[in-house]
């Protein structure tokens, strides 16, 4: 008989004292709430707008019975059926109005599934065309099959739970089902060229609690690395498959694989107890974190195969940094929170959420990066993979369109990713204005965070006994009080256990002075530059904030620390945005007013000897004062595309 499955995503199945992950939190306000109504606003009706002129919905329609031959699939990849698959899983946490066009296009894609998924379970628009160049199941390295399943399953699961609505969760066993009679225990022992369907297995088990999903994940887990895919165009690293991922030296590859098949292996691992995979997967996250993360939070490096890179390999303007990546890390960091207990895995998912994330979406929701790069030359094109031309900056959608809805549904589902409860505690993980709460215990947050370090946390319901509320201490956090009294976090968290009674407020301050960031010795990229960051936001300057080229501003960092805050009303260089643009880009953003210089003009040749022809040594000064506002990254490409810098020259 099955287990009881947990109503929630990455929740721990057993084991007294474990951290679970609490639903039915509500994000009430802040700019999470302002980013979750852009979500609704705009950009779910531009990406169904999109994917019905794409041909996603029509590569369905072509399989249904029919008179005469079936127009030809759309579309160059094998796997969009996937941005279907996403997109309907914001719509899960984000269904729209009863019968409006966000509720029926749910409807029509649902029954379209229905009514094409064939009689074994299959289900792949472009792999159940008879005019298909390839069968079904024939190219796992490249074909994505599995990867489809993920995100179906993910978006059933979903619905599921949020909608009430288990016609799509029918669908995905019927899926799921298969996958496991052909790549189970007595199947084929292979795996996907594109890891994701691990963790939706894992989810799909915590759902039904049929127990064949879990020990499908782990076999998909423990395979890789065995040598079963035919590696074709990229070396066997790239999928994550040169070696088992227990044995794995470093994080590797494909960028948005690597992060997904962590993830997935990190589910697997909550789930089984397996503590030799969770401690592969510990060693492997902090080397990430400490030798191929950017300042920003993004992965991944290059561009010729979307891949991480060597250690310390983190150039600026080429930090590939891609969307769907960012989403994967806090993906995987908020699954190894959930195995560990660990603050700094939520650490590293908060820079992600407000840094390498939130900047992959223009500020009207309706065009995006698909690459994040910390740096931008003036003549630089926006363009991903192989395509020739490029828009200046953001696009309205891709060749290649796997970021758009990656941003629906990630945005939809912030409010899961708060809190967790740990025994008889409430564990705050990410400060917002939201209602939090477990069984016993509820609490509202109010804050103005991520622009203030001010936190109150007030009982609105609580057990008659002792009941501990947990909050996470950020790690760039230095100066901390609560209800007014310096205190020190233990491992990146206090805990305050008390007999609490509704209407008690705890007041949390994190102070935030901007920060000067130095790369380390061996990012040679950066070498001889400064970052500037505040609470845990990053900045970067845009050429229409400065008085000089971006590439000649030198900043002291003793003096950039004591940068004006200001507050945006009417941002600077209004006049500057193209027709359409949003008209409030930066308002209600705190920016940063720098003291800087201007360096003297550089020299001539590329390459001048030392020191003839420099016309600035290493210990001159630079020749003129200037001032230089600082924004906000998530916040850059919004108004002219002209050059922009995350780190800047250090004198």
């Amino acid at each position: 008989m099955p287990s009881q499955p947990h109503q929630v995503a990455g929740a721990v199945r057993t084991t007294a004292g474990a951290v679970v992950p609490v639903t039915g939190e509500l994000v009430t306000g802040g700019l999470l709430r302002q980013w979750q109504e852009r979500n609704r606003r705009a950009t779910i009706p531009h990406t169904i707008d999109r994917l019905r002129a794409a041909g996603n919905l029509d590569n369905l329609r072509r399989l249904l019975p029919g008179d005469g031959d079936a127009p030809p699939y759309r579309g160059r990849y094998p796997f969009l059926d996937t941005d279907l698959y996403k997109t309907l899983e914001g719509l899960a946490y984000e269904p729209g109005e009863p019968g409006g066009p966000a509720d029926e296009f749910f409807d029509e894609v649902v029954t379209l599934l229905e009514q094409v998924q064939a009689p074994d379970g299959y289900l792949n628009s472009f792999f159940q065309d008879p005019a298909a160049g390839k069968k079904p199941w024939e190219d796992l390295a490249w074909g994505h099959e599995l990867y489809n399943l993920g995100h179906l399953v993910q978006a059933a699961v979903a619905a599921a739970r949020r909608r009430g609505d288990e016609r799509l969760l029918a669908v995905a066993v019927r899926f799921a089902d298969l996958v496991v009679r052909r790549f189970g225990e007595d199947g084929e022992a292979a795996v996907c060229g594109h890891p994701e369907v691990e963790m939706a297995l894992v989810e799909l088990y915590r759902q039904t609690g049929e127990r064949a999903y879990l020990t499908q994940a782990r076999l998909f887990v423990d395979r890789r690395g065995t040598g079963t895919l035919q590696h074709r165009v990229f070396p066997p690293d790239y999928f994550q498959d040169h070696v088992p991922l227990r044995e794995m030296p470093t994080v590797t590859g494909h960028a948005v694989r690597m992060a997904y098949l962590a993830a997935g292996a990190a589910d697997v691992a909550i789930e089984t107890g397996d503590r030799g995979l969770l401690a592969a997967l510990e060693r492997l996250w902090d080397d990430m974190a400490a030798t191929k993360l950017y300042l920003t939070g993004g992965l991944g490096s290059r561009h010729s195969d979307e891949a991480i890179g060597d250690r310390y390999e983190l150039p600026s303007e080429r930090s590939y940094s891609e969307t769907c990546a960012a989403v994967a890390v806090m993906q995987w960091a908020w699954r190894m929170f959930v195995a560990t207990g660990g603050a700094k895995y939520l650490d590293v998912f908060e820079r992600v959420l407000y840094n390498a994330y939130a900047v992959g979406l223009s500020a009207e929701g309706t065009a995006f990066f698909y690459d994040n790069p910390l740096q931008r030359r003036p003549d630089h094109e926006q363009r991903s993979g192989a395509e020739t031309g490029g828009e200046p900056l953001r696009r309205a959608w891709f060749g290649c369109p796997c970021c758009p809805p990656n941003i629906v549904r990630w945005t939809a589902q912030l409010g899961d990713h708060l809190a967790a409860e740990r025994g008889d505690a409430l564990l705050i993980g990410q400060y917002t204005r939201s209602r939090l709460g477990t069984a016993e215990l509820g609490v509202a947050v109010e804050t103005a965070y991520p622009w203030d370090g001010d936190v109150r946390v007030r009982v609105e319901r609580a057990p008659d006994r002792p009941y501990a509320i947990v909050l996470r201490v950020p790690g760039w956090a230095r100066e901390v009080t609560l209800d007014g009294e310096p205190v020190t976090a233990v491992d990146g968290w206090l805990t305050v256990e008390r007999r609490w009674t509704p209407g008690d407020v705890l007041r949390l301050r994190l102070a935030m002075p901007v920060r000067a960031h130095v790369p380390h010795p061996y990012v040679d990229a950066a070498r001889g530059s400064v970052a500037l960051a505040r609470g845990p936001l990053v900045y970067c300057v845009e050429q229409q904030d400065a008085p000089v080229p971006v590439d000649d501003l030198v900043l002291d960092p003793a003096r950039a620390t004591g940068a004006a805050l200001t507050t945006a009303d009417e941002p600077p260089g209004a006049a500057d945005r193209p027709p359409g643009a949003a008209g409030d880009v930066l308002r209600g953003a705190v920016l940063l007013s720098v003291p800087a210089y201007a360096a003297p003009p550089p020299p001539a040749e590329l390459y001048p000897e030392f020191p003839a022809e420099l016309t600035q040594g290493p210990t001159q000064e630079p020749a003129a004062e200037v001032a230089a506002t600082f924004v906000p990254y998530f916040l850059w490409g919004n108004r002219r595309p002209e050059a922009m810098r995350v780190w800047v020259r250090a004198q």
